[in-house]
This record gives C-alpha cells, sequence and structure tokens, in this order.
C-alpha cells in the first residue's frame, strides 16, 4: 500500500566506543541490509519518547534520547514510501542488548565506524554522514 503523505519515524545511533550497534532488517524496507534500531513516532508522542520506546521494543535497552543528531528523509517513489527521521545520537546505555523482535531482525551486532558492512540502509547512511561531520567540525 502506498502512503497519501509522508510517515514520522525516529532512530538511535548507538555509538560507543568507535563502535556502532546495528540490526539486520528482515522487513521492507530495504531488507537483508543492517540499519539503526527506531520505528514509527505515534500521534501525540514526541519523537524523543518515541525513540526511548522504540529503542526498548526492538533491543531491549534504556537509553535518553537527548542529543538530536540529524533528520534523515527516505523517499522512495517506486514503493510509495516517504519517510522523514530524526535521528538521536546515544553514547550510552542500560541493560544489554538483544532481538527482541525476531520475527523482524535477523542479526544484531556491533561494528567498528571503520569497519561497516557494506549492505546498510539508507537511514544509517545519513546518519553516519552526520555523526562524521560533527567529529571533524570540531
Amino acid at each position: 500500500m502506498a502512503f497519501t503523505e509522508p510517515r514520522l519515524g525516529c532512530g538511535a545511533a548507538i555509538i560507543v566506543e568507535g563502535r556502532i550497534l546495528l540490526l539486520k532488517r528482515l522487513t521492507e524496507p530495504e531488507a537483508g541490509c543492517w540499519g539503526m534500531p527506531g520505528g514509527k513516532v505515534d500521534l501525540y508522542e514526541s519523537a524523543a519518547a518515541a525513540t526511548q520506546r522504540e529503542i526498548k521494543e526492538e533491543i531491549g535497552i534504556e537509553i535518553d534520547a537527548a542529543d538530536l543528531l540529524c533528520l534523515v528523509e527516505q523517499i522512495d517513489e517506486e514503493r510509495g514510501a516517504h519517510w522523514v527521521a530524526p535521528v538521536y545520537l546515544v553514547t550510552a546505555f542500560m541493560g544489554a542488548p538483544r532481538i527482541v523482535e525476531p520475527e523482524k531482525h535477523g542479526g544484531l551486532a556491533w561494528f567498528p565506524l571503520d569497519a561497516l558492512p557494506d549492505a546498510l540502509t539508507c537511514p544509517i547512511r545519513g546518519a553516519l554522514r552526520s555523526w562524521y561531520y560533527r567529529q571533524t567540525a570540531g
């Protein structure tokens, strides 16, 4: 089913000690690619609260979504999808990351920032560009 308007998503770039935590997607969009945990913002829910909720639901950890890293946009006219998503930078969390929704995610792994997998989702590529820019801009 094609969207009739843009949808609001959210995500967390969880980066600790030079590594990023990624999930391998089993569902569209971008099934088979590695991406950040996140999801959809519900009506009357703030983007930060949605990010915290989605991270808990997907990987079972608690985060503080306070540091807005960037806004990513994913437009796929062929599939009739358009997502806009704030991405929060997370450098600390509580709990042990694990796959909570095995029907949606086929892997969970820490990757060194200089050795990322080739198959990355569009949103994580955008978030990483923003993170690298932030590091070099000082």
